[in-house]
């Protein structure tokens, strides 16, 4: 009896180490991508720049941390003039993951909005 718990606590373990490796990984990744977009919201806030370049900005970040995001699922839109408007960027996406014999798609919704001074 004693070996029959010794196995299924390290089969237990194994499957926790198992699901932790697959799964944590993409909730970091999504973590600093979203603190990517605080940032960027906060400064392109105050510069001249486009949304499309803003966007190109996102794109790049989301491929450094092998978050899989088109342009179609990145949104940035400024409203108000510069550094008194605010501007908010999201961005949509799905990352399947799959253990044996378990398989699913993990759904993330980052955005980021900054209002300027006044």
């Amino acid at each position: 009896m004693g070996t029959i718990k010794l196995i299924l606590g390290f089969g237990a373990m194994a499957a926790v180490v198992l699901f932790g490796i697959a799964f944590i990984p993409p909730y970091f990744a999504n973590y600093q991508f979203e603190d990517s977009l605080k940032n960027e919201a906060m400064s392109a806030t105050y510069t001249s720049r486009t949304e499309d370049d803003i966007k190109t900005v996102v794109l790049k970040k989301a491929k450094d941390l092998e978050i899989p995001l088109n342009d179609k699922q990145v949104k940035v839109v400024r409203t108000g003039t510069l550094g008194t408007g605010s501007l908010t960027i999201t961005a949509d996406y799905t990352v399947p993951v799959s253990v044996p014999g378990y398989a699913t798609d993990l759904e993330f919704h980052a955005s980021s909005t900054n209002k300027g001074l006044f």
